[in-house]
């Protein structure tokens, strides 16, 4: 009789205690944070200027004043000659690689500053080479190489 009272005990024990046994592999996973956002990253690329800013929008903001400041002051020391005026909105496409090298990738124009300024992109490609040196951006500790859309106001009167 025993043998039987600690046979069911021991069956009981078993049946009850079956949440404590992974049986499904589901149940051995543990939730992670995998959810990864790659179109934003922690930190902007940044100048050496905007280093003692903490906040991540006004560091991002001083990152776009100073960019446009720097091609803006090399594209006024150029004389361009036009037939018409000009008051339009140029975006240009630059790649900030993980290293902190900037790159001219593209211009998107209208065909009026394609036809009276052929020479824009070369000068913004120019000028887009005598910018200092970048910090890359930076996603979960790694810095990454990012895309940033420059737009530009070509403003030029006769």
């Amino acid at each position: 009789m025993f043998s039987r009272v600690f046979s069911f005990l021991i069956l009981l024990m078993f049946c009850t205690s079956c949440d404590k046994f992974p049986f499904s592999k589901k149940n051995q996973l543990s939730d992670l944070d995998t959810i990864i956002n790659f179109n934003e990253v922690d930190f902007s690329p940044s100048f050496k200027i905007c280093d003692s800013i903490i906040e991540k929008a006004a560091k991002s903001d001083c990152f776009r004043t100073t960019i446009h400041q720097k091609i803006g002051a090399e594209l006024q020391n150029h004389v361009f000659t036009i037939q018409d005026s000009i008051d339009e909105i140029v975006n240009v496409s630059l790649i900030i690689d993980s290293k902190g090298k900037i790159q001219f990738e593209k211009m998107d124009a209208s065909e009026i500053i394609k036809i009276q300024l052929p020479e824009l992109d070369s000068v913004i490609s120019a000028s887009i080479q005598t910018i200092p040196a970048i910090y890359p951006a930076i996603k979960r500790g790694i810095p990454v190489t990012t895309k940033y859309t420059l737009p530009i106001r070509i403003q030029l009167k006769e």
